[in-house]
């Protein structure tokens, strides 16, 4: 077995790596060689074995940062703690302790618990779901290994959790790199390691032997030699050897276990927002509630268990589970029957908050591969030499890069010259040709470069350079207007929405040493090839159900702007009454603007050409400065900014691993219909999670107002603190429905996001009803209890309170999620049952030997005989304040009338599905 000591010490550069059997890896003075890099490892070039691999896994652990590892279900619950509703009602159990009300205490404590052990165990479910979803789409890495000394070295794909220093891995555009490594090859290689030290470019990697002197004293990352985890791979490819895995890693280090993190998405400015106003009102009551009593009822400190009960009542303190169980159960459906992942949880609810999808054209709206047009020379001839030479760069960029995949546009360039056959395309076979060296396409660059050996043409080498029209032109040799009238000829061809490609040649002596973006220079212009793009066929389809769903759709591409709007138009994807053209919008303009005056532009603006990756994180972050809820779909390297910029990042299961990565939901596939299908599940989750805001913060409030103006009318407390807090953890109990309810299909129509103010005049105006219900009750009861005096009295009033507040809090959770629809009323199953559960508890346990120990008495006949009345009546209200709420609310929803009547039969289906 292939091994060294276990007591050795193994650092990356200026690292070290504990347990890992290695010796120290010099700084950039004293670079080691590749070799000796392998040998101090333990490794070699044909890898480790298969054995002695299992064996370092299990001494140096999995190859995952500590910030990913699944957190245990007790520092779950001790996280629950820091939640601010859940440390607000510490706050008061503790002040209720401290004047001796055990028994508000006591219940407030039991409120805490329950929420905690709930929230605890629903996070640590949903975090064991959404790992084992994160597992459908790990990310892996080609590990060369054997399975004995006397077998050859075998590549195979393996997750990156299983990899342990002294591996022998390939690098390839798109992957990221999964550990600190050293590299042994280098082909045109390029990272992006922004995570660690913040550059925007991409870095040239080479596997250098020696020391570069203009580099000493320049750290780490700018050596060329090393790579580090947090890295991507841009273009290129190399073979390295793994230094540094996990915790061990330069990445760890860095961010100390918060590596990944985003800032505060939709979803997480909206809750909080929403907490801290309850807070306030909450810390304000018990105060105002002293205060109030002081002065007109002359009442003291005994008052303030019940100031403490009421400011209990306004909190929603199943809020945090509620939104766990609702987000876990939602991901997990749509993982079983669309094949979406979330890996994220709020990502969900951002899904439905999405007002704004930003998408690459290529693959989404049109198909992958791209037809070939036509070829032509400089002068607008046909030329098939022009084809032919493309083909011969697509040909070997493809087999001397290492590419995990063909670009489309070489594919389609292959396509051409196999079928027509050899000499259709032009007068040379690319087969016959020998390749020397490659520069591989990269954004920066907008070219590749194939070096090639021509049959014939001994001590020649040929550059054959292919890409975008500008940057090509910009390698050639040539005068200005000349290079004016083929970028004119090229605007004339891509207006007509056609995709270019330039070709370039030129011939250099042969030499051994390695070729250089610096060499792409005074190329000799051949001319351009002409790509046709295929409107996807569900493309059409599934933008007009988008637009019907309130989602604005832009495209973000690096094509031309004629290109880009010819099949935007084709498929109907434009501004209200305005041309395709008319809503292009290019980089150069872009780059023109302030960031206040790009929210505004990109708000109008369709599609966005000539786009390079900053350009589409800056118009993502532009839109989501100016109010947008934001969603961007990608799956290249070039997408990671935008990626991270969105607040929900997208990308199919067959993207590139940085991509993977980084996105908060992984598509079955690249296809507008997944995304409908994640949109319309996510507003199904935060349809819910709204729904149980409104109801029960409008209900909360409702009693409170009702309580603290019956406080300070009766000589008596209108009811007990231990009332008031058993009342509270009934209704939290039936509120637990909400995460199992099928909201109304109103909701599907539209983007469902959580904004502060809408909820508090939403449960200002609610509440208040709410509050003239329960002050009507002060009649029923004067009437019924007429006769009653003294201690027997005051009970039968808190009886006949709590009672009605739970058949009104019941009422509420019926008639304010009611839909529109008589489908919609007919729906609401747990919701129901919830409710008329809690109704029962509100009649049957003033009745029950429990009520007497709760300071309630029966109540007589004639009192429910009257509520009945009062709860009819506050249900006709109730009913009437809602569809004139629905009215206000659905006349704000943008589209015209046609598209909400499309909505409405859209939800309809989706319902029936």
């Amino acid at each position: 077995m292939n091994s060294v000591p276990e007591s050795s010490p193994a650092t990356a550069p200026g690292r070290v790596t504990t347990g890992a059997p290695a010796a120290v890896v010099p700084g950039p003075d004293a670079v080691p060689t590749p070799l000796q890099t392998l040998r101090a490892l333990g490794s070699g070039p044909r890898g480790l074995l298969e054995a002695e691999a299992e064996i370092r896994l299990a001494r140096t652990g999995e190859n995952v940062l500590p910030a990913r590892r699944p957190v245990p279900w007790p520092r779950c619950f001790l996280r629950s703690l820091r939640d601010p509703f859940t440390s607000v009602l510490l706050c008061l159990g503790l002040v209720s302790a401290l004047v001796t009300a055990w028994g508000t205490a006591c219940v407030i404590l039991a409120l805490v618990a329950v929420s905690c052990l709930l929230r605890s165990t629903e996070e640590h479910r949903a975090d064991r779901s959404t790992q084992a979803l994160r597992e459908l789409v790990a990310t892996t890495a080609t590990v060369v290994r054997r399975a004995s000394d006397d077998s050859p070295p075998r590549e195979r794909e393996l997750p990156v959790t299983g990899l342990v220093p002294g591996d022998v891995i390939r690098l390839m555009p798109g992957d990221l790199v999964p550990a600190d490594v050293r590299l042994l090859r280098a082909d045109g290689l390029t990272v992006h390691q922004s995570a660690l030290t913040g550059e925007s470019a991409p870095v040239v990697k080479q596997a250098l032997d020696f020391a570069d002197p203009a580099l000493s004293g320049a750290g780490p990352f700018a050596q060329p030699q090393w790579c580090f985890q947090g890295s991507s791979v841009t273009s290129g490819s190399g073979t390295a050897v793994i230094v540094a895995t996990g915790g061990e890693t330069r990445f760890a280090a860095a961010h100390d276990g918060r590596a990944g993190q985003r800032g505060a998405s939709a979803f997480d400015r909206s809750v909080r927002g929403i907490s801290w106003t309850l807070i306030r009102f909450m810390l304000l009551t018990p105060p105002l509630v002293l205060m109030a009593n002081a002065a007109l009822r002359g009442r003291g400190l005994e008052t303030l268990p019940f100031a403490v009960a009421v400011a209990v009542g306004l909190t929603p303190e199943m809020l945090p589970v509620i939104v766990t169980t609702t987000l876990a159960r939602g991901a997990a459906r749509l993982a079983r029957t669309s094949g979406v992942i979330v890996k994220r949880l709020p990502a969900l609810h951002d899904l439905g908050a999405v007002d704004v999808l930003c998408l690459d054209k290529t693959g989404t709206l049109t198909e992958d591969r791209p037809v070939v047009a036509a070829a032509t020379d400089g002068k607008d001839q046909a030329d098939p030499d022009v084809l032919r030479w493309a083909a011969v760069n697509a040909l070997w960029t493809l087999q001397l890069a290492d590419l995990p995949a063909a670009d489309a546009l070489d594919e389609a360039v292959l396509d051409v010259v196999d079928t027509d056959g050899p000499g259709a395309a032009g007068s040379v076979d690319p087969d016959a040709y020998e390749g020397v060296a490659v520069l591989p396409f990269d954004p920066v660059r907008r070219v590749a470069t194939a070096v090639v050996r021509r049959p014939g043409r001994l001590g020649v080498h040929t550059l054959v350079t292919k890409g975008a029209v500008e940057a090509v032109l910009d390698r050639c040799a040539m005068d200005g207007d000349e290079r004016d009238r083929l970028l004119a000829l090229a605007d004339r061809k891509a207006a007509s929405g056609l995709r270019l490609l330039a070709v370039a040649r030129a011939d250099r002596a042969s030499r051994a040493g390695a070729y250089t973006p610096a060499d792409e220079r005074g190329l000799t212009f051949l001319g351009l090839v002409a790509l046709r793009d295929v409107p996807a066929p569900s493309a059409a389809d599934a933008l007009g159900v988008l637009a019907r769903r309130g989602v604005r759709v832009k495209v973000l591409t690096g094509d031309h702007p004629g290109t880009a709007a010819r099949v935007c138009a084709d498929l109907g994807l434009r501004a209200e009454g305005r041309s395709g053209t008319d809503d292009v919008v290019t980089a150069e303009l872009v780059d023109t603007l302030s960031d206040a005056e790009l929210a505004g532009v990109a708000d109008r603006a369709v599609v966005f050409a000539r786009c390079t990756p900053e350009h589409k994180a800056r118009i993502v972050s532009a839109l989501r400065a100016g109010g947008r809820t934001t969603g961007f779909l990608g799956d290249g390297v070039n997408d990671l900014p935008a990626l991270h910029a969105a607040d929900v990042g997208l990308c199919p299961r067959n993207a590139v691993d940085v991509a993977r990565e980084a996105a908060d939901v992984v598509l079955a596939e690249k296809d507008l219909t997944a995304i409908d299908r994640a949109v319309l599940a996510g507003r199904r989750s935060s349809g819910n999670i709204a729904a149980y805001l409104r109801i029960t913060l409008s209900s909360n409030l409702g009693n409170v107002i009702a309580m603290l103006t019956a406080g300070l009318m009766l000589p008596f407390l209108p009811m007990l603190p231990a009332q008031v807090l058993v009342q509270n953890l009934c209704f939290d109990a039936a509120q637990l429905a909400f995460a199992f309810d099928r909201p109304p299909a109103s909701v599907l129509r539209r983007p469902t996001a959580l904004r502060p103010r809408d909820f508090l005049r939403f449960i200002t105006g609610f509440g208040l009803l709410n509050a003239a219900a329960d002050l009507a009750t002060f009649g029923v009861l004067a009437l019924a209890l007429h006769n009653a005096s003294g201690d027997g009295g005051e009970a039968a009033f808190h009886a006949g309170w709590f009672t009605e507040n739970l058949l009104t809090q019941a009422l509420v959770m019926v008639l304010l999620r009611t839909g529109r629809s008589a489908a919609e009323r007919r729906a609401g199953g747990p919701l129901r049952a919830a409710a008329a559960g809690l109704a029962a508890v509100g009649v049957a346990l003033p009745l029950t030997p429990l009520g007497p120990l709760l300071g309630m008495s029966a109540l007589p006949p004639v009192y429910y005989l009257l509520l009945g009345s009062v709860l009819g009546l506050y249900a006709v209200g109730l009913t009437a304040a809602r569809r004139r709420y629905e009215r206000r609310h659905h006349a704000d929803v943008p589209g015209t009338a046609k598209e909400r009547v499309g909505a409405s039969r859209g939800a309809r289906s989706d319902r029936t599905r």
